[in-house]
């Protein structure tokens, strides 16, 4: 039997997946498709993330999340975290399991039937993720983040969350 003293690169990935987005804390980094690549040298560990979002004011949180996260772990000495623009950041990143988080916590996941609209047009509404029907319209192109919008859904009432495409 060998004993593993290293850390790896899928350990360090499953550190990250308890790592929570600070604006929509029910979804990790991972489901959010942040996380581009993971390289382990000896106790040296180097995560490179892209931003959902180009003006993302969450980056400094977000970094020092991983960093603290990663700190934790055993046989970890050093940990660099760069957010890279090589990678465009595209709602196609986020994985299954993330957008059913987002949908329970109110967000309609990208590719959720929405295209950019004008405000009170409707050529093809967003899907409620609260009652899941289409009957629904942009209230505002500004939400309570940049990456996000404000729509509301005529069928339940309720206003939702709607991550810009």
């Amino acid at each position: 039997m060998t004993l593993r003293t290293a850390v790896g690169p899928d350990d360090v990935r499953a550190v990250l997946e308890s790592v929570p987005d600070p604006e929509m804390p029910p979804v990790s980094i991972v489901e959010l498709g942040m996380v581009v690549d993971v390289r382990v040298d000896a106790d040296a560990v180097q995560v490179d993330l892209v931003p959902t979002y180009s003006g993302c004011p969450a980056i400094a949180v977000i970094r020092e999340d991983v960093e603290k996260a990663l700190h934790a772990m055993d046989d970890v000495a050093s940990v660099e975290v760069r957010f890279v623009s090589s990678v465009v950041w595209e709602p196609e990143r986020i994985t299954g399991p993330g957008r059913e988080k987002l949908k329970s916590f109110g967000i309609a996941p990208p590719g959720s039937g929405q295209v950019l609209v004008q405000i009170g047009a409707r050529p093809r509404a967003v899907v409620c993720p609260l009652c899941g029907s289409t009957d629904t319209v942009a209230d505002s192109p500004f939400g309570p983040t940049p990456c996000r919008s404000s729509s509301y859904c005529n069928a339940c009432r309720n206003p939702f969350e709607v991550i810009k495409p």
